[in-house]
């Protein structure tokens, strides 16, 4: 068997192997108390018997082949215990030692010996704490663990063994199908368990949490495929400390580091971003009972208030609507409720009805049965000290006969986490009814569940999935040429990006230059020693005469006489006025993620906001013209306070320029920044005002 089936018997096994010493005991009782069905076996030539069953000598004194092994030895000792399971047929291994790659230059030769060991027996690890399957009850697992066994669920993928083993002690009743921590990620990265996770049709979502993407091509294929089966995957990534050497040359290399990388990758692929572990939990349960919504419109319905008006300002800030109710549902409402409340969305029935199961089931199913993509319940439990809950108790069963009655999808919150206990939960997620804790947690996850399905039809309806994998990052040379202004607008220009009338000229020859041109005119100095002219003093704008051009000219030749590198050229082009605004179009090339395409407000807005969208190549227009909406700047294009709207299409037209420019030097491109692109009216076009361009090595230019 190949890796990939065989990593599927690790992960679903029928029989397992341990190999160790007393380390085992809890992995094994662990296996046994979730219900584990299949053999169980234990190597160790020095005990008779742990955990109350018998040792076998060595790994070829086993009864028949493990799919999964449990290998607890340290990390000298584990490779010839790996060669020995892999030369048995076995499926695949936990290596829990630890002592490679992470010990530096001498544990990594160990741990390539480990890997050469395992040959095509999936490793998972080393210095990890394993797995655990909590549909068919396998612990390969050396501490204790808060799951249960469940015939469905999500799975965990973590870079952190104690973030795993925290996440299934979490009392938060989301159903963990998976548990996995991936090590050191030796031979299997966590695109190789997405993989294979999400044929299991008992996986309803994947959790990452994440420290760093070893693969992100790999990561981007097996997405793909989460993506067309439907498999929601909910990421968070922690640390935003960049990847690789900063390039500091350009303003795109500044605007677009690793946290906007990770942003622009997990947008590209359709992946929901969360920035805690609570809120990943709380969302994984939305997508595990109720899925993703079909829609961003939601009921509401409360005892108070004040939960009403946080609820409302939360749905403001994840794109939630709240619409009005029907008016057929407005009708029996009022009639309910006897006047005692307005009759609104969010809904705040008071104590009218409190207690009164008939009539609560009948307001909840009202506003179930109304034009809402989500309905959701605000409840919080008394403390259990403070008296019986059987009126709460009353409103959960309300809640349960109306979802079912209704069939739509039906959420109950409670507004501080720990009011909404776990019998509660338990009851409500039986009945296919998610449990939210907490009002803020609860309306992240709501607006995940409608952002993903949304950008899951989007990505679904523009063609062909396999257009979003990214290639792997090729190796560039460390030679390296930047081209000066003139060389880089000529060679863009090639591309189909618009630049102004210019010529390169010397001093003496300027002037005419400019009046043949025509004025007024920008005057520049030719150097690639010059990246950022217009703090060297080699720039004069809207000259509008001979003379101006000549006193700029020799001005400049003055101040830089002594700048190595700077000689008697100087661009003289034709000025561009009547512009809406302007704007960036960069791109930088990243040792993980390989080329990223950076679009934002330009000029000097690029130091002053910051105002910029990262998007990982290739793109298409369509990307491009959802992230150029994305922009703080997009209200001045669309036409701010009465000006003149942009040419949106020729800045997509322009942007795509580049990307095909970049296609084209993707194995020599090291960065590049067109800043600023002017911005004319609807109809008017665009023009690169200056560029910039740093090659790998030298080429061959127009």
């Amino acid at each position: 068997m190949n890796k990939v089936e065989n990593l599927k018997r690790l992960l679903s096994p029928t029989n397992i192997v341990f190999v160790g010493g007393r380390n085992l005991i809890q992995a094994i009782k662990s296996c046994e108390a979730i219900g584990f069905e299949g053999d169980i076996w234990v190597v160790n030539p020095n005990y008779e018997t742990l955990a109350g069953r018998p040792c076998f000598a060595s790994v070829a004194h086993l009864p028949g082949v493990a799919d999964a092994a449990f290998v607890a030895v340290n990390s000298q000792a584990a490779i010839g215990v790996v060669g020995d399971l892999a030369a048995a047929g076995t499926g695949g291994c936990v290596c829990y030692a630890a002592g490679f790659a992470e010990m530096g230059a001498d544990g990594e030769q160990l741990q390539q010996q480990l890997v050469a060991a395992a040959g095509e027996m999936a490793l998972m690890g080393p210095n990890c704490y394993g797995m655990l399957n909590y549909l068919d009850g396998a612990a390969l697992w050396p501490d204790r663990h808060g799951g249960v066994k469940v015939e469905r669920g999500v799975a965990l993928i973590s870079q952190s063994g104690n973030v795993a083993l925290n996440l299934t002690m979490a009392d938060r009743s989301l159903p963990i199908a998976q548990v996995v921590s991936v090590g050191n990620q030796a031979m299997l990265g966590i695109d190789d368990y997405i993989d294979a996770l999400i044929d299991d049709p008992r996986i309803s979502a994947i959790g990452l949490y994440i420290e760093g993407l070893k693969d992100i091509a790999g990561f981007s294929r097996a997405a793909v495929r989460a993506l067309e089966q439907g498999v929601p995957i909910v990421a968070l990534k922690a640390g935003t400390s960049e990847l690789g050497t900063q390039l500091t040359m350009s303003h795109t290399s500044s605007m677009a580091g690793a946290d906007e990388m990770y942003n622009a990758l997990f947008q590209r692929l359709g992946v929901v971003r969360v920035s805690s572990l609570v809120d990943m939990l709380e969302t994984l349960k939305l997508f595990s009972v109720a899925g993703s919504l079909a829609g961003n419109r939601l009921g509401v319905m409360t005892c108070s208030g004040g939960d009403s008006a946080m609820l409302a300002d939360l749905a403001e800030q994840h794109d939630l609507l709240l619409p009005p109710i029907s008016p057929a549902q407005a009708e029996d409402l009022t009639e309910l409720l006897q006047g005692f409340v307005t009759i609104s969305n969010p809904l705040d029935y008071n104590t009218a009805i409190w207690g009164k199961q008939a009539d609560l089931t009948r307001c909840y199913l009202d506003m179930l049965n109304s034009d809402f993509d989500a309905t959701v319940l605000v409840l919080d439990y008394p403390s259990e000290a403070s008296g019986d809950c059987d009126d709460w108790e009353l409103s959960i069963t309300a809640m349960v006969d109306a979802a079912r009655e209704s069939q739509q999808v039906a959420v109950v919150v409670s507004s501080v986490p720990e009011l909404l206990p776990t019998v509660a939960r338990q009851r409500l997620v039986e009945n296919g009814i998610t449990p939210l804790q907490g009002l803020k947690e609860a309306v992240a996850a709501l607006g995940a569940a409608v952002w993903y399905q949304r950008r899951r039809r989007e990505l679904m309806d523009d063609g062909p999935l396999t257009r979003l994998h990214l290639e792997f990052p090729v190796t560039v040379s460390d030679r390296d040429r930047l081209l000066d202004e003139a060389e880089s607008k000529q060679l863009l220009a090639s591309y189909g990006l618009s630049i102004p009338q210019s010529r390169v000229v010397s001093a003496v020859e300027a002037p005419v230059a400019a009046a043949e041109l025509g004025f007024p005119v920008v005057v520049k100095v030719v150097s690639a020693q010059l990246p950022h002219k217009t703090e060297a003093g080699a720039v004069a704008l809207n000259l509008k005469s001979e003379e101006a051009v000549a006193a700029a000219v020799a001005d400049m030749a003055e101040r830089l006489a002594n700048t190595p590198g700077v000689e008697d050229r100087f661009l003289v082009e034709t000025m561009v006025a009547d512009t809406v605004a302007e704007m960036i179009i960069g791109l930088k090339r990243d040792p993980q993620f390989g080329l990223a395409l950076v679009l934002g407000s330009g000029g000097i807005l690029v130091n002053l906001i910051n105002d910029g969208a990262t998007l990982l190549l290739p793109t298409d227009p369509r990307e491009v013209e959802k992230a150029l909406s994305s922009l703080q700047g997009d209200k001045l294009l669309r036409g701010y306070r009465g000006r003149a709207a942009a040419d949106r299409e020729a800045i997509v037209g322009a942007v795509m320029a580049v990307v095909a420019f970049a296609e084209e030097y993707r194995d020599q491109l090291l960065e590049l920044d067109v800043n600023p692109l002017m911005v004319l009216p609807q109809g008017r076009g665009v023009v690169a005002a200056d560029a910039l361009i740093r090659l790998a090595e030298e080429v061959p230019v127009l």
